[in-house]
């Protein structure tokens, strides 16, 4: 934006309502700083945007990559900070912490924060939240959910404007520190395919690269991609991938990609090496964008695995929690199954509810998938129906052998079929490789002792595991029998919000941003979705509707559960003269662990975009 559409610097276009930031505090310390330990004091003068994230969140992920040109743009003025704010238990371990940072390239620091200290001062309810602090220490904005970085940017210029003015503005360099690259091989690879030749084809994610193994699954035979991130079509040497993940053999000459960060198909010769796309426009899916059509004209949103069903090449699009199959046929793309609400519901395609599938692998009559935020082991009939054999929902997870009914896996991100019937799941959280047998509904554990296994292929009497945080393929012999562990079992880390029982408001703030204002040309531009868990936890007020705030009545016979609540505002810039005004998508899903007691909140506010001027962050 130039100059001239911003508001003069001694006067601001609206009052902006300012609460003193809390102290940054996290157990673990700071990563991307050189070992420089920082408070917030140090970052005075300069313009300071919180990213409360965590790395199994691909919301997170997303806004990860929203913010990379404003970080660029603004590096002089503004320093962000990701605040990382753990779900699952194995993500409050420092070193997953430290892979994470390096897996999906974050280029600024990262306070580690094991035990949600600096997410309980800011109030914070979901992942992804973004609080702006201005120079002079005080919070100004808070967002939640993807498609801000528009607005935050329009917020950043008029701060910069304004405290240029006032001479609180500090310029220079910010305190990220980049790490020193490490020589191994692969880094952070994602996925595994085993090709006609006998070699291995593995997605080196964080390298942006193809990488073919000789059949002992060292041995480099070739690297496809130039390791540079980016979406060009062309030769192995030249083409460019941003962080791909799953593979699938489209026929005996080809494979397709799942490449995941570009938010598209791609299409590798495996004669030439060279590169293709095969479905998606290098764009994120929204909500209200075509669902199905021309493969190269529809949207996608984070493709994590892809894999040969019934001649079409299903995907899981952990993006929008939902399935989508590429036919070769035709060249189209269509829904499979999901709603894009992120949950734990079976049934037929159109109604089941996913959250973040991650991991496919086909047998001749059912789909396997791990569906990671809920931990679970699902699968879809010949005929489109939603299964689940192994997990419960969003909120527990654990290493618990037996019975499926109560077997816990944590986030897993692969699956494989194997000969007799059963299959392995990768269980990525837990550093384990786990079987499910359908013929006695038995889960047991193969191998324990990796390190974030992501995927595995099978090789001959071998299973070939991708050990992510290792950066390497481990080869297994199937053992005959189950290795014995310990049972555990967790739930979020998340404190449980006390309410009270029966009539309770809530309310989805939303204050669009300075220049834009509600787009209503069309209808309604505001969505609200609610649901809980369990379903008898709401007696009033579940479904859809266009208002942000909604009266609801919880029972008081359940004494806890979660709140699921699904919104979405668009708006648009506010500028007469524009025939056509650009407008932006706002959205974010929450589940909120609730208690019910006596004497708790009658109000429960989540902040989509502004400031809650009924609740402030918990600051001096």
């Amino acid at each position: 934006m130039n100059d001239s559409t911003r508001a003069p610097a001694s006067a601001p276009a609206h009052r902006r309502a300012r609460v003193r930031a809390p102290e940054l505090i996290g157990k673990g310390g700071w990563l991307n700083t050189g070992d420089e330990q920082y408070t917030l004091a140090d970052l005075r003068g300069r313009i300071v945007l919180l990213d409360f994230w965590t790395f199994c969140c691909i919301n997170c992920l997303h806004v990860l990559d929203e913010l990379r040109e404003l970080e660029e743009k603004h590096r002089d003025t503004v320093v962000i900070i990701g605040v990382h704010s753990p779900k699952f238990v194995h993500e409050a371990e420092h070193q997953a912490v430290v892979d994470a940072v390096e897996r999906y390239g974050v280029g600024h620091p990262v306070l580690d924060d094991p035990e949600l200290a600096t997410w309980k001062q800011y109030a914070v309810r979901a992942w992804p939240t973004l609080v702006v602090i201005d120079p002079e220490g005080y919070v100004v904005a808070q967002h939640a959910g993807e498609g801000h970085a528009h607005a935050i940017e329009l917020l950043v210029e008029e701060l910069e404007a304004e405290h240029a003015a006032k001479g609180t503005l500090r310029r220079g360099d910010g305190p990220y520190v980049a790490p020193e690259p490490e020589p191994t091989v692969l880094r952070f690879p994602g996925k595994a395919l085993a090709l006609p030749s006998g070699n291995l084809l593995v997605s080196d994610t964080t390298r942006h690269q193809l990488v073919e193994l000789a059949e002992d699954a060292e041995t480099v035979v070739r690297r496809i991609g130039s390791g540079v991130r980016g979406f060009v079509d062309g030769t192995a040497e030249a083409a460019g991938f941003s962080e791909p993940q799953g593979l699938a053999l489209l026929d005996e000459g080809a494979v397709v990609v799942a490449d995941t960060v570009n938010h598209a198909l791609r299409r590798v010769d495996l004669a030439t090496g060279a590169v293709s796309t095969l479905a998606g426009t290098g764009r994120q899916w929204w909500q209200g964008a075509p669902t199905s059509g021309p493969a190269r004209e529809v949207d996608l949103s984070s493709p994590w695995d892809v894999a040969l069903f019934g001649g079409k090449v299903w995907i899981a699009m952990a993006g929008v929690h939902q399935l989508w199959a590429f036919d070769p046929a035709t060249e189209t793309v269509e829904v499979t199954a999901g709603t894009t609400n992120e949950g734990l519901v079976d049934g037929p395609g159109p109604e089941a509810w996913f959250a973040q599938p991650s991991g496919l692998a086909a047998t001749e009559d059912r789909l396997w998938l791990a569906d990671s935020e809920t931990s679970a082991l699902r699968w879809v009939d010949r005929d489109g129906t939603v299964n689940t054999a192994v997990g419960t929902g969003l909120f527990d997870f654990g290493h618990r052998d037996g019975a499926a009914e109560q077997a816990l896996l944590q986030h897993p991100l692969g699956v494989t079929a194997l000969p007799d019937g059963s299959v392995a799941v990768s269980d990525t959280y837990n550093h384990a490789l786990r079987r499910y047998d359908p013929a006695t509904g038995e889960v047991t554990t193969l191998a324990t002792d990796l390190r974030e296994p992501s995927d595995a292929v099978l090789v001959g009497d071998d299973i070939v595991v991708v050990e992510s945080a290792r950066h390497r393929l481990t080869r297994l012999r199937l053992p005959e029998e189950a290795v014995r562990v310990e049972s555990v079992a967790h739930r979020t880390r998340r404190e449980a919000t006390e309410v009270a029982p029966g009539v309770i408001r809530l309310d989805v703030v939303f204050q669009a941003p300075a220049g834009q204002k509600l787009d209503t040309r069309y209808g309604p531009s505001t969505r609200l979705l609610v649901s809980a868990t369990p379903p008898g936890l709401l007696l009033a007020g579940e479904g859809a509707g266009t208002d942000l705030s909604r009266t609801v009545e919880l029972d008081p016979a359940v004494t806890e559960g979660v709140l699921h609540v699904s919104a979405m505002a668009a708006s648009c810039d506010d500028d007469p003269a524009t025939e056509y005004p650009a407008c932006h998508v706002h959205q974010q899903d929450w589940g909120v662990p609730v208690r019910l007691t006596e004497g708790g909140a009658d109000r429960l506010p989540l902040v989509l975009a502004g400031m809650d001027d009924q609740e402030t962050v918990q600051g001096a």
